[in-house]
């Protein structure tokens, strides 16, 4: 295929989009999780780093080795409670949220029945049957007379 083609034929050079966005095939991460799971990324990756240096310096018999080996135990237990936090995290917003995966979700069941009372009393509403306690009790008190 030549230029001319790859142009389209006219001349005219033909436009390319610069970016293509593509429908999400999963659902995007609530804002405090991805916090937390980025840091705990930046965390996992420094700790992978410091045991790499930790390992050279060993291999090559460095002064630098013994305070590099200490440091990579305590980093190794810092990235362990990272990666615990965005699992603990996870946890609590699905909770406090009620967002679950499966279709047979409490919440969405609860959620589902307070929309139907809503619009059930909405409806009442509109159709002017919603009787409302106050002039109730005056209208039973002009009708015994």
């Amino acid at each position: 295929m030549d230029r001319e083609e790859r142009r389209g034929g006219s001349g005219a050079p033909a436009a390319r989009q610069l970016w293509v966005e593509e429908p999400a095939t999963r659902r995007r991460m609530a804002d405090p999780v991805r916090t937390v799971a980025v840091r705990a990324v930046l965390i996992v990756s420094l700790t992978m780093i410091q045991a790499m240096i930790a390992f050279f310096c060993t291999m090559a018999g460095s002064w630098l080795a013994f305070p590099m080996v200490l440091s990579s135990v305590g980093s190794t237990v810092v990235a362990t409670w990272a990666v615990l936090d965005v699992w603990v995290t996870r946890q609590v917003w699905n909770q406090r949220n009620g967002v679950v995966s499966e279709p047979s979700s409490s919440a969405r069941r609860l959620r589902r029945e307070r929309r139907r009372e809503r619009r059930a009393a909405r409806a009442a509403a509109r159709r002017g049957e919603l009787i409302r306690p106050g002039k109730q009790g005056r209208l039973s008190e002009l009708s015994e007379f």
